[in-house]
């Protein structure tokens, strides 16, 4: 295996995991150690894409990062939004 097999290897473990987490419980869909390990498992399997082609599996990974940053905002912003709330009762 050459390095970008291993890179993609990483990232596979990092959303295997991730999932794994959010199914045992440990993590629920909006905590940002689940989607910060989404995002780097498809940034790192998208490196190794690069070298090691398949379409499918590229644009897979293109709307996994897109949804993943979407999802980290809009959570990121809904906590901002709840300590504003709670400084103006």
């Amino acid at each position: 295996m050459d390095i970008f097999q291993w890179i993609g290897f990483v990232g596979m473990a990092f959303v295997v995991t991730g999932y794994l987490f959010l199914q045992l419980g440990k993590y629920d869909i909006h905590s940002i150690q689940y989607q910060l390990l989404n995002l780097v498992g498809a940034i790192l399997l998208l490196i190794s894409l690069c070298v090691h082609f398949n379409l499918g599996s590229f644009i897979i990974e293109v709307f996994w990062i897109a949804i993943t940053i979407y999802g980290i905002f809009k959570n990121l912003r809904k906590r901002r939004n709840e300590k504003i709330d709670t400084f103006n009762p």
